[in-house]
């Protein structure tokens, strides 16, 4: 028996439905997936013309309009910060972390201050404290405490920030011109960065009494060490910036590379903050003539892709994409 016209429509609508359903999911799901891409691609810099932090937008090409800004932020009153906006003005370093409680950004200021502030709602004070010694980055631990390197002061703190909101408590480990730190959670140590060397430092003790062990330290090719970051996508390696060049570090082999993919462009002196996506992109930012500082640029770069964002009036000191993860 033939099938009838009615019936033979209804075949053809279930069909088209069918078809209308999985591309609106298979729609749905790649927008889905390029919104949750983009969000690595954000970045976040301390800009020390507006005194704040600011997440920037780079696929908006006009870093000088205000579509390009994301979200920014600034000690005050209404966050919880009333009694430390006097160690804030050149902010120095930031990076975003996760843990079971959140996402949280990490900063510091050349003016003192270092803190935990919850991302992105931005109005509290997780922790923070004026450190004093010239704080360049901080690292967020997994047990809540916070990593401070500080350069004028010669210095790495464990800071017991588990413990309280303005928990004053820390441990030193002396550190000449200290300028970064990094957790790796794959071989348990916090890696530091100074003038000289680049050392891993083992964190013992307990939250509330920690304690810091160096178990590794490697002399620089050249003096002046100055960013350290994770490159993404291979745990086995770390950027490392100086006064004059930018090397990756091989922890396997306890060696320097400088002839890593894109070198004849990323490696160049000055560099005041480097970091890369999984997909071999890379930012940086160097010194540019006619900022207000002889650390800062209006400009981030990009390469692999290469690219240029700038901000009028900005005076960016580091950038970071916007990625919660060690490494």
């Amino acid at each position: 028996m033939k099938p009838t016209f009615v019936a033979r429509n209804k075949w053809l609508f279930l069909f088209a439905a069918s078809f209308l359903l999985v591309a609106v999911v298979l729609a749905t799901g790649w927008t889905l997936w390029r919104s949750a891409a983009s969000e690595n691609f954000d970045v976040v810099a301390t800009d020390q013309a507006s005194r704040k932090i600011l997440v920037l937008d780079p696929d908006v090409a006009d870093w000088s309009s205000e579509e390009a800004v994301k979200w920014s932020w600034a000690p005050s009153s209404r966050n919880g910060f009333e009694n430390l906006t006097y160690a804030w003005g050149l902010p120095s370093g930031v990076k975003l972390r996760k843990n079971k409680e959140g996402l949280w950004l990490v900063v510091t200021d050349s003016r003192g201050l270092a803190a935990i502030v919850p991302y992105p709602a931005g109005d509290s004070k997780k922790w923070g404290l004026n450190v004093g010694g010239n704080p360049h980055e901080a690292e967020l631990l997994p047990n809540g405490n916070i990593a401070v390197a500080a350069s004028t002061g010669g210095w790495v703190r464990i800071y017991t920030a588990s413990q309280g909101p303005s928990s004053s408590k820390y441990t030193e480990f002396p550190l000449s011109g200290a300028h970064g730190v990094l957790w790796d959670p794959g071989k348990n140590v916090l890696w530091a960065l100074g003038d000289y060397y680049l050392v891993a430092l083992q964190v013992e003790g307990t939250d509330s009494e920690p304690t810091i062990r160096e178990v590794l330290r490697k002399r620089l090719l050249t003096n002046g060490g100055h960013d350290l970051q994770p490159v993404y996508g291979d745990p086995d390696r770390l950027w490392v910036t100086t006064g004059s060049h930018v090397y990756q570090y091989v922890k396997s082999t306890n060696t320097w590379d400088a002839t890593y993919p894109g070198n004849a462009l990323i490696n160049r002196g000055k560099v005041k903050s480097i970091g890369s996506l999984k997909s071999g992109q890379v930012l940086s930012t160097v010194p540019k003539p006619g900022c207000q500082s002889d650390w800062c640029t209006d400009t981030v770069d990009f390469f692999a892709p290469e690219m240029q964002r700038t901000r009028k009036g900005a005076a960016f000191y580091k950038a970071r994409f916007l990625n919660p993860d060690y490494q």
